[in-house]
């Protein structure tokens, strides 16, 4: 059968993302309208992270044969470096997946209303006492974790059906480490839709954090497709070069 075509695919990252973006970051909101003056614990966290992961696990079984569900900036520079993404269509993947980021922070303050921006709608921003170094580091070890998995899960040795699960639990696993530095973002898409949205429902937003969260989720993808490629290639990854024409004479010796 013929692949999709490339609207196709990218309406399937705009709707991807947006769902990810809605169901994932939409759950920081909800748990704490439901906590109301209760501190978030552990056990909080664990159900946001679930969240992104059940999120990541649905699109990649219902949308990934469509588009690859990058779903992330992050993974689609990765394909792209490591030769496994056509460049020409890397800018639509990513203003498809910054447009579902917008679309589904959108949703999230059309399903919790103003309350969701009033408690930050799960942007992402540093924890307390967080300075920028700190900050590029986990933001660009949990993107590269996740990259890298992507990757790996994706191979052609891995095991076939698991793609989904692997990157999904993946996902639910880094978060638990990174999100109180962070907010564990790892998706530029994820890191700026949510912003812009705050910031025209009138909510408060540290712009300045904005490059730092994206140069580590970008630097990291870009390194852990690298790091893959250079781990796993064997001779059966190599172009296969073209057989040489055959000579119409035999050539002639030289004296």
């Amino acid at each position: 059968m013929p692949d999709n075509n490339l609207r196709q695919r990218l309406g399937t990252e705009l709707l991807g993302t947006a769902i990810l973006v809605f169901v994932g970051v939409g759950a920081v909101p909800a748990t704490l309208i439901l906590n109301g003056s209760a501190p978030m614990m552990m056990a909080d966290l664990g159900m946001i992270s679930f969240a992104f992961a059940a999120a990541v696990i649905g699109t990649a079984y219902a949308l990934g044969p469509i588009s690859g569900n990058h779903i992330n900036p992050a993974v689609t520079i990765g394909l792209a470096v490591s030769g496994k993404f056509p460049w020409a269509q890397v800018p639509g993947y990513l203003a498809a997946q910054l447009a579902g980021a917008l679309l589904g922070a959108g949703a999230i303050l059309g399903v919790l209303g103003s309350k969701a921006s009033d408690l930050g709608l799960g942007i992402a921003a540093y924890g307390p006492g967080v300075g920028t170094a700190q900050a590029f580091t986990a933001e660009f070890i949990g993107t590269f974790i996740l990259v890298l998995t992507v990757f790996g899960a994706t191979h052609r040795k891995a095991a076939a059906g698991f793609a989904g699960i692997a990157i999904g639990l993946v996902v639910f696993a880094v978060i638990i480490p990174i999100a109180p530095a962070t907010g564990a973002s790892i998706n530029p898409a994820r890191t700026v839709g949510p912003m812009l949205i705050q910031q025209l429902a009138g909510g408060q937003v540290q712009f300045s954090q904005l490059p730092i969260y994206v140069l580590a989720e970008l630097s990291a993808g870009v390194l852990a497709g690298l790091t893959f490629l250079a781990l796993s290639r064997t001779t059966a990854d190599q172009p296969t070069a073209a057989p040489a024409a055959a000579p119409t004479a035999a050539p002639t010796a030289k004296g």
